[in-house]
């Protein structure tokens, strides 16, 4: 049984999660803008827990490549009245905040939230791990390398799993050390990796359970779908529900995604099928 401490109350993980996305930024390459007023951005998310969200994830710095800096002010300013707006207007959802600095996490708990998403993964804010600690908060830690303005250039690996699995093996025995006990390892798809490794971590992500954690995945509507296919983002929704469909059925136990509706009847359908019966069908193709 996987439970995550969320609140108090235990999140039972045997059946994934979906972990709806709320930016609260002008310059994300999907939905930038569209929900920077509030009466926006609580509409949105009682649209998205009324379609079946288990978890909203909410943003204030965009980590596409090459954006651009964000102050700790701009970023607590795009964070804490929403946070405070949809604890007052939906007090049972269960909020994640989507940073890499430990003064936003800590701010963003002590207001409410429950979760601390962390693209960086430790990378970026040397107190984020102490600060987690203190918190008691389940914290997804992602694999990444350098920064969202460096990122892309950071894509060589020696073998892409077995070299993340190695740097977050390292990382949860930190975090374990300092007393951090509920957390979610996420593989960074679309950081630092190119869209061959992309794929190939997919392929392999059920390899990341040696890590003894939960495992979540990102790639809802990414470069990796539309780039692909040759279409913009705003046409990528098909790829993204064969690809969730793909994480659900190698075991993921939560997915992050910009469309709701479609990514819980994603997982209707998938969890009518033994995941065993598609790992088999698979080693025989």
């Amino acid at each position: 049984m996987k439970f995550l401490n969320v609140g108090g109350k235990l999140m039972d993980l045997c059946v994934p999660k979906i972990m709806g996305i709320l930016n609260m930024t002008p310059d994300s390459f999907f939905d930038g803008g569209r929900h920077n007023r509030l009466t926006d951005a609580l509409e949105r998310v009682g649209t998205m827990l009324t379609e079946g969200a288990d978890v909203i994830d909410i943003g204030g710095y965009s980590s596409r490549p090459g954006a651009p800096i964000v102050s700790v002010q701009e970023e607590l300013d795009r964070l804490m009245p929403v946070v405070e707006a949809i604890r007052q207007s939906y007090p049972d959802a269960v909020l994640s905040i989507d940073t890499f600095r430990a003064e936003v996490a800590a701010a963003a708990v002590q207001g409410g939230a429950h979760l601390i998403n962390d693209i960086g993964g430790g990378n970026l804010d040397e107190n984020m791990f102490p600060t987690i600690a203190k918190l008691g908060v389940p914290y997804i830690l992602m694999h990444s390398r350098g920064t969202p303005e460096t990122m892309q250039h950071e894509t060589d690996y020696k073998d892409v799993v077995n070299d993340i699995i190695d740097d977050l093996t390292k990382k949860i025995a930190v975090l374990r050390a300092l007393g951090v006990k509920d957390m979610l390892v996420d593989p960074g798809f679309g950081f630092a990796k190119t869209l061959e490794q992309n794929y190939l971590l997919l392929s392999k992500i059920n390899e990341l359970k040696v890590l003894g954690l939960p495992i979540l995945g990102a790639l809802s509507r990414k470069s990796m779908i539309y780039k692909l296919l040759n279409k913009a983002p705003q046409d990528a929704l098909n790829g993204t529900s064969v690809l969730h469909t793909v994480l659900l059925m190698k075991g993921v136990e939560m997915i992050r995604v910009h469309d709701v509706r479609e990514a819980v009847e994603v997982r209707e359908l998938v969890m009518q099928i033994k995941p065993k019966d598609f790992e088999r069908s698979l080693h025989d193709a």
